[in-house]
């Protein structure tokens, strides 16, 4: 169904979005952030299946080495096969569709490969004409607006050539933070090392910022605390944090009157569902953290995230 002509929808009969259309335009969007652990691939992969489930042409492009959302798809040996990847698009005028694949849940894969890092290794001492909009070229023009409605990018949790790439093709961001001391830290590095040089020349959206593997109680001084009363707290932030971890009642929460559970939650079915090679809502379509994969997918339609309620 083509994204102009598509409105969001839902199983929830209490869908607050229901009569949200879309903004009309196609998307690529990356979720990033300078810091490992913050389930970059987990979000981009569920992410990507619900943009799939409002039925959207999606593609999930993985640019990390680590290969982690392609081997949660099951594409341990396309990983593992070195003989076709994104560096024969980038050098050798592959067609892009040559290394797509059917995940069989009803959106495409550009899978990592073990020798991405050989990759970004070429783009940096190539002779390449503007080496961070390798991506932008030779992907996600020809096949953005065409081929796919949406194209969501996993990026390495590191500055790279890679990560460049992915956040020159796409200019959308959607950043995961998990609880710890160092959770805003990678915020600042991810804003000031990646996002800042980038505005200087191009317009680069941040779409939300998403508190992710929450799982202490928010009436007490746990990290989970912390990192939610810092994003919500913070003006500038406001406007990009998803209604699914935003508060603006603490006082409240410590009364005990009002006992949220904000942000997407560690869940026992999220892991499984990852040793099972499948996507939440394939594994496990009545887990509650659907709800929040779900905003997010309306966020990523629309364009920014829309308030309810």
């Amino acid at each position: 169904m083509d994204a102009q002509n598509s409105k969001n929808s839902t199983n929830s009969p209490n869908n607050p979005y229901e009569t949200v259309e879309t903004d009309g335009n196609s998307r690529a969007v990356s979720v990033c952030m300078l810091k490992g652990g913050v389930g970059k691939s987990t979000v981009a992969v569920n992410l990507a299946r619900q943009l799939a489930s409002h039925d959207h042409n999606v593609l999930l492009i993985d640019l990390d080495p680590n290969g982690h959302a392609s081997v949660g798809l099951g594409f341990n040996d396309h990983y593992h096969d070195t003989d076709e990847s994104i560096g024969d698009v980038f050098f050798d005028d592959a067609d892009p569709s040559s290394v797509v694949y059917d995940t069989n849940y009803e959106f495409d894969l550009l899978p990592s490969s073990e020798n991405l890092e050989q990759v970004e290794r070429e783009i940096v001492v190539g002779d390449v004409f503007q080496p961070s909009a390798l991506l932008k070229r030779e992907v996600v023009d020809p096949l953005l607006g065409d081929e796919y409605d949406y194209i969501v990018t996993d990026s390495p949790a590191y500055r790279s050539r890679l990560t460049d790439n992915a956040l020159v093709a796409t200019t959308n961001l959607v950043l995961p933070l998990a609880p710890g001391n160092e959770a805003m830290s990678g915020l600042e590095r991810t804003i000031e090392r990646q996002i800042a040089p980038l505005r200087k020349h191009m317009n680069v959206d941040v779409l939300a910022l998403v508190p992710n593997m929450l799982s202490g109680r928010i009436d007490q001084q746990t990290q989970d605390r912390k990192l939610l009363e810092r994003l919500n707290s913070h003006d500038s932030l406001q406007d990009r944090i998803p209604n699914f971890a935003r508060i603006t009642d603490w006082e409240a929460v410590d009364a005990g009157e009002s006992k949220p559970t904000p942000g997407l939650r560690d869940r026992t079915s999220i892991t499984k569902a990852y040793g099972e090679r499948k996507p939440l809502l394939d594994y496990d379509p009545d887990c509650d953290q659907l709800e929040c994969f779900d905003e997010l997918a309306h966020i990523v339609e629309a364009g920014e995230v829309v308030r309810h309620g």
